[in-house]
């Protein structure tokens, strides 16, 4: 039997370990994909350290991760339109095409999806198998590195252009990897004034070098206080909390304009009080986001990047795939933007 190289989730406790497993193969409308990049994604975070969220979702033994590109080793039987050595990154919402969404083309609101790296074997592993319609060919000429984060930047391109955003003023809540990409994303997308707020300075610092009017410490400053600085009088007309913070949620809410729209994808976990005054006399409307549209969000992040859309400065850290442990915790800390994990050339028997 073939084995490779994986990053396994073998027990009910914090860590992750590089196991040998074998290799998946290519079942009939699958694909059998060479990884060559994955990059760490705050999901994986959670699951290395084991968190509430985990020890509900996950079950042992799992090959984890999400974010990856790579090379079709194998076309499964009844795949078309895909060949060998073609260059892909993929969806990793694995949905059951029958449920009411998917039968109307909502396929990214599933009520039976599976999520690879989640509840699925994920890209963590020098070979993954997946659904052929989940695959995204890719333009050879974009950077892998960017190719390996399509999937988090489908995320902030899936949130940020849920609202018209030409002229017009954004907030956006949390610097971090998504954060950043959202950042870059409402900019190139014709946002006037893009402020981002944190706590974290070297996050701060990444999302000003992803062309934000303003990077906003909230421990010195208020949102209030960004307003002023740009001249701003009646609020901010789209928000996008990508904190987690129930507290980010409660500020953006207050500096929203009357008619604003809001676009929520931090996980906020538990409950939350909210003050519905503001959202209701100021006539707002506030959308919850995840995934990815599929596979519209796909098309438009692609061309987004063709047309010079660049994200590459939210990467910060490579490390080959053996110090993962290094690259994990460095992520934890909050010391970096995204983080490419890079896996052997060479194929494993």
């Amino acid at each position: 039997m073939k084995t490779m190289l994986a990053l396994v989730k073998m027990h009910r406790r914090p860590g992750l370990s590089l196991e040998r497993v074998p290799v998946p193969q290519a079942g009939h409308g699958e694909v059998q994909i060479r990884v060559l990049k994955t990059a760490i994604c705050g999901t994986d975070v959670h699951i290395y350290a084991w968190d509430d969220w985990a020890q509900r979702t996950v079950r042992v033994p799992l090959v984890a991760g999400h974010e990856f590109v790579g090379r079709i080793s194998v076309v499964g039987d009844g795949v078309r339109g895909l060949e060998v050595g073609q260059l892909v990154t993929g969806e990793g919402h694995i949905v059951c095409g029958h449920c009411r969404n998917c039968r109307a083309g909502r396929r990214h609101l599933c009520v039976n999806t599976v999520s690879i790296g989640v509840t699925a074997p994920g890209a963590f592993a020098e070979f993954l198998a997946l659904p052929a319609v989940n695959v995204w060919p890719v333009d050879e000429s974009i950077p892998l590195d960017t190719l390996a984060i399509f999937d988090p930047l489908g995320n902030a391109v899936h949130t940020a252009l849920s609202f018209d955003l030409v002229g017009e003023d954004v907030l956006i809540t949390g610097a971090g990897p998504v954060g950043c990409l959202a950042a870059a994303v409402v900019r190139h997308a014709g946002a006037r004034h893009v402020v981002i707020t944190d706590v974290n300075p070297l996050r701060l610092a990444l999302a000003e070098q992803m062309g934000v009017s303003l990077a906003l410490d909230v421990r010195t400053a208020g949102v209030s206080d960004a307003m002023t600085a740009l001249g701003m009088q009646e609020g901010f007309d789209v928000g996008l909390e990508m904190s987690g913070s129930a507290q980010a949620l409660e500020d953006m809410i207050a500096v929203m304009c009357h008619g604003g729209s809001i676009g929520l994808l931090g996980f906020i976990e538990g409950t939350t009080s909210v003050n519905w005054e503001p959202v209701i006399f100021g006539g707002l409307t506030i959308k919850g986001i995840y995934g990815r549209e599929m596979f519209e969000t796909w098309y438009k992040m692609t061309a987004m990047v063709q047309s010079g859309l660049d994200v590459t400065p939210v990467i910060t850290h490579h490390f080959p795939v053996a110090d993962y442990e290094e690259a994990f915790e460095i992520m934890r800390s909050g010391r970096s933007g995204k983080i490419i994990l890079e896996w052997p050339v060479a194929p494993s028997q």
